[in-house]
């Protein structure tokens, strides 16, 4: 895991995440009344993909954190989601800051509608960092699976392309967010948003890739 910063690595063998391959990935719960909690399926079937397809060995069910909890830097990678309003207390913000500094990983996935609420918060803790539309050529799009026209299109709601947009620290990739794509839909049982199978293993082979990025 070379992308993990060394503290992370420690705080997860001192708390025995690491332990027989027992690494965990997490929910990451906020306050404002938006829906973090949407698409409950999605995590887990990304990791049974992952574990199946890519050579991963995370555990099965993932946990569920809250951002301003030290519990954060117990795990490498973790997700936000949701429709609605999202809001950063000023201790959520030092220690997202200070967990993606250390070298955790932030995926945001726009649930169609989180997009007015993330940016102003993600700019808090980043004031000094705008986000930036990743280059089809960046590696996240070519792991395992590849995508050469970036991100695949899973629902369409405004007739509005797909993007991936990054937050870079000291030209590292901190955070990834996966725009107008639905990304935690797809990763949902196909039934639950009467998706088709082939949308289904899209979504989840692009997710394959972002935990592929970041366990390298």
């Amino acid at each position: 895991m070379k992308k993990i910063h060394i503290l992370i690595v420690l705080i997860l063998l001192s708390t025995n995440v690491f332990c027989q391959g027992n690494v965990k990935i997490a929910l990451v719960k906020y306050s404002g009344g938006g829906d973090w909690y949407s698409n409950p399926t999605s995590l887990p079937n990304l990791i049974k993909f992952c574990n199946e397809n890519i050579g991963t060995n995370i555990h099965p069910e993932p946990a569920t954190v809250d951002v301003g909890s030290a519990d954060l830097f117990n795990y490498p990678f973790v997700h936000i989601t949701g429709h609605g309003n999202i809001v950063f207390t000023e201790n959520d913000v030092k220690n997202l800051r200070t967990y993606l500094i250390a070298g955790g990983f932030l995926h945001i996935d726009d649930n169609y509608g989180i997009d007015q609420y993330i940016r102003p918060q993600m700019k808090k803790v980043f004031p000094e960092l705008d986000f930036i539309e990743l280059p089809f050529s960046h590696p996240i799009y070519h792991q395992t699976f590849d995508y050469p026209n970036g991100l695949p299109k899973i629902h369409e709601h405004d007739d509005n392309p797909p993007q991936g947009f990054g937050l870079f620290w000291e030209g590292r990739l901190v955070c990834f967010y996966t725009y107008e794509c639905d990304l935690g839909d797809g990763w949902e049982h196909p039934a639950v948003h009467n998706d088709t199978e082939e949308a289904h293993l899209e979504a989840l082979k692009m997710g394959a890739n972002i935990i592929e990025f970041v366990f390298d």
